[in-house]
């Protein structure tokens, strides 16, 4: 299995414009590109799908065994002609000071070689004292090629590319210009999402191009297939039984609401359950389902449009206080709830929760979540902890001190001590992010739950 792991010396060196343009690159070439974030991320991965025509999935030490995220690579690129593993910060970058949990680990696990994006903007000769750095750390990674990236012209390129030759010995793959066709745009959480940027075929084919044209994709391949063999995977768990036939779960698909793990998606499908999309900024009507899913996103950025459609909040407000199982996570919740406030701005939602979703400029809360599940929870009995992770800037605020929702939300989702989680007949809310694996398979229990709420 060819593959590689692309990552940078530090976060904002361009490396998912690059990894996006490569993916794009590569698949209008004729390969088959399977890509992998290190995670946990939404929006890259959005980004890498978009331009594989594949869906990204993500490798996370905090939620996956090195096993399980060993046997993702394989069993998702079983059908690719190469796999592009995008790391997250630099290569060297984790939370452990061993680097246990870093990206240069995750690369000796898929024992990939490694491709390094650096941000050549105001450097020269500098470049290559850091990449001897790079190349001396730890000896055990396989550094096996630079892709220079912001490159200011034929003259810059030159003394860089010199550089290199001079004092390394590793390949350049490529010369990626500064050029506004790669100016994807940053926002509070990270990248802006593909929904976000408009004409998303044509940003991303003129990304694709200007990458093509930059990067020597053949030597980039030599690369990817210079990978030694993976160990085998360890034998295949039980078959999933598809017991769900049947039941129908809508999804918010749209530009206020996208962020999803493609593994659970996959899940739900595995499971036998329909999923239906469903848009919240357009749809006037919630369509008849058995369950409602709502995922993150970015609300804030189209709360007036969401607003605007009135008749799709009173669908969803109607269904959910009539008993739909209900399942939103952090966008989700701030649509659920009373209005959301972003700094003089204000609008209108859904109005299940009896709360405020107010925006700071801040994160209020970033990390992952250990819990358990409570009697509060519909659809709980899960394993005795569980992890989830959260990334948000908005909190519940104007809680009643005296009402059911204050009383339950402390323990609602089963987060213990988590003040922004809640349960609701049947609604399910929280800031956290669920993933679906062995250790914690929600997906399975929200489904059982919607069987036997239809069932009566």
């Amino acid at each position: 299995m060819a593959r590689f792991l692309i990552a940078a010396a530090h976060k904002s060196s361009g490396k998912t414009v690059v990894a996006t343009g490569l993916a794009g690159a590569l698949a209008a070439g004729g390969q088959a590109v399977q890509c992998f974030k290190k995670g946990p991320d939404y929006i890259d991965p959005m980004w890498l799908s978009q331009a594989s025509g594949r869906p990204c999935y993500n490798l996370d030490f905090n939620t996956m065994s090195r096993d399980e995220m060993r046997a993702t690579v394989q069993s998702r690129s079983a059908t690719s002609g190469v796999a592009m593993i995008e790391a997250n910060k630099g290569l060297y970058d984790g939370v452990d000071l061993k680097g246990s949990d870093s990206n240069a680990e995750l690369a000796r696990i898929m024992r990939a070689p490694v491709v390094l994006v650096i941000d050549t903007n105001g450097m020269t000769r500098g470049i290559a004292p850091l990449l001897q750095g790079y190349l001396a750390f730890d000896d055990r990674v396989n550094i096996a090629g630079v892709i220079l990236n912001k490159v200011g012209g034929a003259r810059h390129e030159a003394k860089l590319r010199a550089a290199v030759e001079e004092y390394t010995d590793l390949p350049v793959l490529g010369a990626v210009p500064r050029d506004r066709a790669l100016d994807i745009g940053e926002r509070h959480l990270g990248l802006t999402t593909p929904a976000e940027t408009g004409e998303l075929a044509r940003r991303i084919a003129a990304v694709s191009q200007v990458v093509g044209a930059s990067v020597d994709l053949d030597r980039l391949l030599a690369v990817a297939r210079s990978a030694p063999p993976l160990p085998p995977p360890a034998p295949p768990p039980q078959p999933v039984v598809a017991r769900f036939e049947g039941l129908r779960v809508a999804i918010a698909r749209d530009e206020a609401f996208g962020f999803y793990y493609p593994d659970d998606l996959d899940a739900f499908t595995a499971l036998g359950a329909t999923l239906v999309p469903f848009d919240a900024l357009h749809d006037q009507v919630l369509p008849p389902v058995d369950g409602l899913f709502i995922g993150g996103g970015f609300p804030e950025m189209r709360m007036h449009e969401l607003a605007a459609n009135a008749g799709l909040m009173r669908s969803i407000r109607e269904a959910i206080e009539n008993g739909l199982p209900t399942y939103a996570e952090c966008g989700g919740l701030m649509y659920l709830c009373r209005a959301l406030v972003w700094g003089e701005e204000r609008a209108p939602m859904c109005g299940v929760v009896p709360a405020e979703a107010v925006m700071h400029d801040r994160p209020q809360g970033r990390g992952y979540t250990r819990f358990r599940d409570t009697p509060a929870h519909p659809w709980g009995g899960g394993p005795e902890e569980q992890l989830a992770h959260e990334f948000h800037y908005a909190r519940i605020e104007g809680l009643d001190p005296q009402s059911t929702f204050a009383r339950r939300v402390r323990r609602g989702h089963g987060i213990d001590g988590s003040r922004d989680a809640v349960v609701i007949g049947n609604l399910v809310a929280g800031f956290c992010h669920l993933r679906n694996t062995a250790a914690t398979p929600w997906v399975e229990r929200f489904l059982d739950f919607v069987g036997k709420t239809r069932a009566g």
